[in-house]
């Protein structure tokens, strides 16, 4: 048992050193390579989640900004179909007004003319009267063959 002890104090003196380079190897890999590139990792990983929330909000103003323009443009919209249904209601006015007024006119034409026209039917109904009476003195002056006198 003592040989055994002798080869594994041997072997242990032997191993001690290698324990003591993998330790040191550890401690300046943790120190020089592992914490500079999880401190990179981690900031690289920072910016990008920074970059991406920036990204968002952007996208989020710029949605903002598409809805208040959609809604500017849908009020001009509504304004120009409100100024243009002003101005066709008061064209049709307008039209109703100029309608209204020349069939006015043309109702005061139309009585001008019929009491014209009836003052002319009167007139020739008078003219006509005296010249059948006239006439009829003289067809009743040739039948009877008396000259033509008044009464």
């Amino acid at each position: 048992m003592g040989g055994i002890l002798s080869i594994l104090a041997d072997l242990f003196a032997s191993t001690v050193p290698t324990v003591i380079f993998v330790f040191l190897l550890f401690v300046i890999f943790n120190q020089f390579l592992y914490k500079p590139l999880t401190a990179v990792m981690k900031k690289r990983e920072e910016e990008t989640t920074g970059a991406m929330a920036r990204a968002r909000e952007q996208v989020a103003s710029a949605e903002e900004k598409t809805r208040q323009h959609d809604a500017t443009f849908q009020a001009a919209r509504q304004e120009v179909y409100r100024q243009r249904e002003a101005a066709r209601r008061s064209m049709l006015e307008d039209r109703q007004a100029a309608l209204d007024k020349a069939r006015e006119q043309s109702e005061a034409l139309t009585r001008e003319a019929a009491a014209g026209l009836a003052s002319e039917v009167a007139q020739s109904e008078k003219e006509l009267l005296a010249t059948c009476q006239s006439l009829g003195r003289q067809i009743a002056a040739t039948v009877a063959g008396t000259p033509l006198g008044e009464g």
